[in-house]
């Protein structure tokens, strides 16, 4: 008997809420009027409406004017608080400005730009997204909203959006709410944003070793570190005997400076591919998991290198390296199929 409320509640909230995003189109500049702002008693208000009706009853019943004076004071004072209530949330503009990439399990951080053009300041407007996972990681003491004790023009807020899978993330709605100035009632309106985020997968760690162990030791992606090679120049050194004439500074030696001596280095893990069919792991997910975290260690490293999945064209790939290559690596990731 108990499961058919809990339907017909989820089916309420459903219908309501498929009916609050009918009156609020997607986009990612709103403004809060008419008709997408809602007001109704808040919390401690409905103890408020319960003292007028116990006023208004007993003011009649037993013909006191002093009682019904003081229910029609009370009601005034709702009425004020209606409309005040519902003017300091309404012209209220929100724009989206970025939202950033995340990992799969970590927070989407959303920036919005807030702009009021009232005269008077804005204040106690709490900023939140609805939560989609019921489960969140406690272990990070991420606050869920912000609260905007003053407005004034503009202003400019972070949010973060717990998240799940990798892919294609769409941002729930935001919810902005008030019970300014008495708290008697609660205004409040919902913002569906158009833009979406992107996901990718949680970096696994696998072993460098095995996934280079055709490949010379010096290939390992150490990155930051040299060897004796041909290309880039390194340092001058006192000339020894027995070393090759080719690589002694003439320059030098004609200045009357002395035999010195060039020497020159190579970078250790030039140009790595990190390649989807050699990755360790059996699943697509894990692959793609590991192909992760082989590109942010590259990108930190600093050596150049590119990323091959199924889908990509031979030689279609191009080298890269930094910070910057490996999150653009990250987006592919989190596109792929």
């Amino acid at each position: 008997m108990s499961l058919l409320p809990k339907a017909l509640t989820v089916l309420f909230k459903s219908k309501l809420s498929r009916w609050f995003a009918s009156r609020a189109p997607k986009t990612d500049s709103a403004t809060l009027n008419l008709r997408n702002v809602y007001i109704f008693f808040s919390r401690e208000g409905m103890l408020f409406a319960v003292l007028l009706i116990i006023t208004f009853i007993a003011g009649i019943n037993y013909g006191n004017n002093l009682v019904l004076g003081l229910c029609f004071y009370l009601i005034s004072i709702w009425l004020i608080s209606f409309h005040v209530t519902f003017a300091h949330i309404s012209g209220l503009k929100v724009h989206l400005l970025e939202v950033t990439m995340a990992e799969a399990g970590a927070p989407v951080w959303v920036t919005l730009q807030l702009r009021s053009e009232s005269r008077q300041p804005r204040r106690q407007l709490l900023f939140g997204f609805d939560s989609l996972n019921k489960k969140v990681d406690s272990s990070v003491d991420i606050p869920s909203s912000v609260l905007v004790t003053r407005l004034q023009g503009e202003q400019i807020i972070r949010l973060p959006v717990q998240t799940n899978a990798r892919g294609q993330f769409e941002l729930p709605r935001l919810r902005i709410k008030t019970v300014y100035p008495l708290g008697i009632m609660k205004a409040w309106s919902y913002v569906y944003f158009a833009r979406t985020a992107w996901v990718y997968p949680k970096p696994e760690v696998f072993d460098w070793e095995t996934q280079y162990a055709i490949a010379s030791s010096e290939d390992l992606p150490t990155g930051g570190q040299y060897r004796q090679g041909q290309d880039d120049f390194e340092r001058l050194d006192n000339y020894i005997e027995g070393e090759s004439l080719a690589r002694v500074s003439w320059g030098h030696v004609a200045r009357g400076q002395g035999m010195l001596t060039k020497h020159f280095a190579d970078p250790i893990g030039h140009e790595q591919t990190l390649d989807y069919a050699d990755m360790p792991a059996a699943q697509h997910e894990q692959k793609l998991s590991q192909l992760a975290y082989g590109a942010m260690t590259l990108g930190q490293l600093g050596v150049p290198f590119n990323m091959c999945l199924p889908n990509d064209a031979p030689f279609a790939t191009t080298m890269g390296e930094g910070d910057e290559f490996a999150q653009d690596c990250l987006l592919r990731l989190a596109k792929a199929p």
